[in-house]
């Protein structure tokens, strides 16, 4: 398996770049993220890799961060979702914000990364819940407040208010309150506005 590339960056054709490695060229694929990373043409790069072997096909994606590479490989473990929707969602949102996305139960979030539909993105909540966060370096040490802002959150959705006055609101209620606090406040917040 090849874990790392280290060579010349020849040329970047988004989403791909050529890596000459002592005389032989990858092609590699990278997220929007990475590549916005790159150093110029002609100097020396190095990424980490995920190696992937198809029937039809062996591809090699590429990373600038460890961090990206582990929710690439999380995100290509669920079903229906294949390395060139992961590769979007990576290009779509940093990493940081895919895991807060999961931690806090946001599939509207995700369904703004072109690809994503409603049910898919509700299947990443659904199946990263608990398991993208932690390795990502959210820090997970307050779940409860975590839990309570999805809470908070779920319930202004309720009530009518759209995500964008939800997620306001939410900016505005102390990260330690209880889910019922954390309402009140959201819903004095938004009757002033």
């Amino acid at each position: 398996m090849i874990g790392r590339i280290q060579g010349i960056l020849v040329s970047v054709h988004p989403p791909r770049l050529l890596v000459d490695c002592q005389g032989v060229g990858y092609e590699i694929d990278v997220p929007m993220s990475t590549l916005y990373q790159l150093p110029e043409v002609n100097q020396k790069i190095t990424l980490l890799t995920h190696f992937q072997v198809r029937e039809d096909a062996q591809q090699l994606f590429g990373f600038a961060t460890e961090t990206e590479r582990e929710a690439f490989r999380a995100l290509i473990k669920i079903s229906g979702v294949g390395s060139r929707t992961a590769l979007a969602v990576l290009s779509g949102m940093s990493v940081n914000e895919l895991a807060q996305a999961i931690a806090l139960q946001e599939s509207g979030r995700l369904t703004q990364v072109p690809g994503i539909g409603k049910k898919t993105a509700e299947r990443l909540c659904l199946e990263l819940k608990g398991k993208l966060a932690p390795d990502l370096g959210i820090v997970s040490g307050k779940p409860q407040v975590i839990e309570a802002s999805s809470e908070i959150l779920q319930a202004l959705l309720a009530l009518g208010y759209s995500e964008k006055e939800a997620h306001l609101a939410l900016k505005h209620v102390p990260a330690d309150s209880t889910v019922s606090d954390g309402i009140r406040m959201g819903l004095k917040y938004l009757s002033k506005s």
